[in-house]
């Protein structure tokens, strides 16, 4: 028997949406990251971008289990000496950016380099229900169907 390898050409994206509402962060970031690397297919190939599309949508409305709304922090730097940024995530709401909150949680799940930043370019997070990919006619994925301790 040969080892499958999937090739470019036998690659079939699909348009995956996910409702993030009353959803809990890194569970919804575990179930993402797997349908962007396409870790739940049975063709699933670790050199090519084999994962589908993704929307998620309502991320104004994703919640943090325990104390990490107040205790985790996120850090970046400027490029200059001293320049440290921190933010928490309750911040990050009041700001208006809880869809980079969820895109962060999902960048630190794939890999590193091109091929990761190529899978993470399918992502498309929207604050609200109103999204721009109805054309795409989405598969819905009721994530609290699949464990019960994935929304609050």
């Amino acid at each position: 028997m040969k080892t499958f390898s999937l090739k470019k050409s036998d690659i079939k994206k699909k348009w995956v949406l996910i409702d993030a509402k009353d959803a809990v962060l890194g569970r919804l970031a575990v179930i993402s990251a797997n349908i962007l690397r396409g870790k739940n297919k049975p063709e699933y190939t670790p050199n090519q971008d084999c994962g589908d599309n993704l929307i998620i949508i309502n991320s104004d409305k994703i919640h943090l289990k325990g104390k990490k709304a107040d205790n985790k922090i996120y850090y970046r730097h400027t490029g200059y000496p001293g320049g440290i940024k921190e933010t928490t995530p309750n911040k990050m709401k009041e700001k208006n950016q809880s869809d980079e909150m969820i895109k962060l949680a999902i960048k630190r799940m794939i890999p590193r380099g091109p091929l990761g930043r190529q899978q993470l370019s399918n992502c498309k997070i929207y604050r609200d229900e109103n999204h721009k990919h109805e054309a795409q006619n989405p598969q819905i994925i009721d994530i609290a169907s699949m464990n019960t301790k994935n929304k609050i």
